[in-house]
């Protein structure tokens, strides 16, 4: 599976990215438009993170208009009532429809892609739960800061997601919500957590879950308005990257404290 993956540490961190992927998995004539089909991929998400902990890397390269590793796979909605994209995304961020007539998506046809990448979280999960009393899985996204259908406004820089609490235990939250002060930051407001941190986080187990969503002004030039295809995605400059890249080696180094405490 040349799609998928792991670079293994026996600290007890794990870092998950299910949407920095950009591949089509073979299903390029079906969408309407291949960038339509990658735009909202969670950009650089991976680069942003390299080399900040020693820690667990998983990734896939399939995009989240294949399949959608952060959501259900029953294809319950994780925000009822809420706008928001589902197992297989038909839309955009935006509401364009990605998929030509008579070529919309079959969920059971996805999973090839679903199934293995969340085979390789538990495995990781259970090795590393052989070695440490606690093992924290911390889920990196990243969106633009403004996406009027799915949220008002401008989202603050950092949004912590560990729904409502339930997902680790609350000295791993306070940890990273202090380590996130320096910037604009929330804790479990539009953002609470996809299905892989409400799904993971078993905190009374030693499974500690948080997801970190990224505004991408964070780290991104961003266009103002809309973007399009001569400028979007933003490109990557190390240098206007480092600031974050400092702030999030302060919240990994807070989620790795945690982890590591015997208590």
């Amino acid at each position: 599976m040349n799609w998928l993956h792991i670079e293994r540490s026996d600290t007890p961190l794990i870092l998950a990215f299910p949407h920095g992927g950009t591949g089509l998995a073979g299903f390029d004539d079906s969408f309407r438009s291949r960038w339509w089909a990658i735009r909202d991929a969670d950009w650089h998400i991976r680069a942003l993170y390299e080399g900040l902990a020693d820690a667990t890397f998983i990734w896939t390269d399939i995009s989240r208009s294949v399949i959608d590793c952060n959501r259900d796979p029953s294809g319950q909605s994780l925000y009822p009532g809420q706008t928001t994209t589902g197992l297989c995304p038909t839309e955009t961020f935006d509401g364009e429809p990605l998929y030509r007539d008579g070529y919309e998506p079959d969920p059971a046809d996805r999973m090839a892609w679903f199934t293995p990448y969340h085979a390789a979280i538990r495995a990781e999960i259970a090795r590393l739960r052989e070695k440490h009393g606690r093992v924290v899985l911390y889920d990196c996204h990243s969106i633009r800061s403004h996406v009027p259908r799915l949220f008002d406004g401008e989202l603050p820089e950092l949004n912590i997601g560990t729904d409502m609490g339930k997902t680790c235990d609350i000295a791993l939250s306070d940890a990273v919500v202090a380590a996130s002060a320096g910037r604009s930051h929330v804790l479990n407001g539009r953002f609470r957590g996809g299905w892989t941190t409400r799904h993971y986080g078993q905190p009374d187990r030693g499974v500690h879950a948080i997801q970190m969503e990224i505004a991408m002004r964070a780290y991104l030039d961003e266009p103002s308005g809309e973007p399009h295809e001569q400028n979007w995605p933003p490109e990557w400059n190390p240098d206007r990257t480092a600031g974050l890249r400092a702030d999030l080696a302060q919240i990994l180094a807070a989620a790795m404290a945690f982890a590591k405490d015997p208590a």
